[in-house]
């Protein structure tokens, strides 16, 4: 299962990007608000990835925030959004204004999307609306995370993934990488949970 590519923008499209990573290129979907943040060719880039696999298929979605990404498997649990809906749903609206039309029941502002109906609408607010009012702080502490960027950030983003709480996280990593080694990503995040696991550390998991 793929979670995550980091490597050279090699081309991109406003629903398609190919990153090459050692030498192979993934074709990745991908939302407008994505495209519109990616660099230049040739750059390096880091997606978050939802792997969708089908009996007869495998498709990778890109997001450049977890809070995207998060958003996105949040719509294919809805009844009747796959995930080419979902895309168009996040290229039709951004994160900070989906999550609060759902939440409020914005019936009319859904159904402006291209490719959502009203039934869809309906139940994309009946089917989410109490799952997005419990999981967006998750969500916003994730996506914090992160936009840290660097191995920092990546191994503040494997901490959480742990259950580790997300102040304790950061801190954590912080005293971690000022110990040497901060651009190894292994080093950090042995160090880090040294670091949570040490006598009088209250960093428990959640």
């Amino acid at each position: 299962m793929i979670a995550q590519l980091r490597g050279t923008l090699s081309d991109k499209r406003p629903n398609q990007l190919i990153v090459e990573v050692g030498g192979v290129g993934y074709l990745v979907n991908i939302p407008l608000s994505t495209f519109y943040a990616l660099g230049g060719l040739r750059e390096e880039v880091v997606l978050l990835v939802h792997t969708h696999v089908r009996e007869d298929s495998l498709a990778l979605y890109g997001f450049l925030t977890a809070r995207e990404k998060h958003l996105f498997e949040m719509l294919l649990s809805a009844s009747g959004v796959g995930p080419t809906l979902a895309l168009k749903i996040l290229s039709g609206m951004s994160a900070d204004e989906l999550g609060p039309a759902i939440r409020e029941g914005d019936i009319a502002r859904l159904t402006r999307i291209p490719g959502v109906g009203k039934k869809t609408a309906e139940r994309m607010v009946v089917e989410l609306r109490d799952k997005l009012s419990a999981a967006e702080p998750e969500a916003l502490a994730s996506s914090a995370a992160a936009g840290r960027g660097g191995v920092s950030g990546d191994v503040v983003s494997a901490l959480l993934n742990l259950g580790y709480d997300s102040r304790a996280a950061e801190a954590a990593v912080e005293r971690a990488a000022r110990g040497g080694g901060a651009d190894n990503f292994e080093a950090v995040l042995r160090a880090a949970l040294h670091e949570l696991s040490a006598p009088g550390k209250k960093a428990s998991r959640k």
